[in-house]
């Protein structure tokens, strides 16, 4: 088996998800932790993040979700690049459970498209007004 060192943690979303279930085990806020995590993604380079938390947060009586996210993360294309991770937080209250959603941009980033679209595009100017 090889070891590789991971070059920005913050973007691996396995890891992220790991981070956020061991500061909750040590009963760390988890409103402060999902957004310190969220700034820590972005300041790392993502292009978006989210964070869904469910299960009795805060010790509550009744188990619930919370979602925040920062940035874009559309799910719904193939193009971008969405890194997914799932890990669990066994609290004294019961487990909670946590998804973690980055986006790193998209598939061939390095060339933006440049010389795929040149001769392609239409030389009219967009129409400003709508109909």
């Amino acid at each position: 088996m090889k070891v590789e060192e991971v070059g920005r943690p913050e973007l691996q979303a396995q890891l992220v998800a790991e981070d956020i279930a061991q500061q909750l085990q040590k009963r760390s806020s988890f409103r402060r932790t999902m957004k310190r995590s969220l700034e820590q993604t972005m300041d790392a380079g993502a292009k978006g993040i989210k964070i869904q938390l469910a299960g009795r947060l805060g010790g509550a009586e009744m188990a619930r979700r919370e979602k925040q996210s920062l940035g874009s993360i559309p799910l719904s294309t193939l193009q971008a690049k969405i890194d997914y991770g799932t890990a669990e937080a066994m609290t004294p209250q019961g487990h909670i459970g946590i998804q973690v959603w980055i986006n790193q941009g998209t598939y061939g980033d390095d060339n933006d498209g440049v010389d795929a679209q040149t001769g392609q595009a239409s030389k009219k100017p967009k129409r400003s007004h709508k109909r």
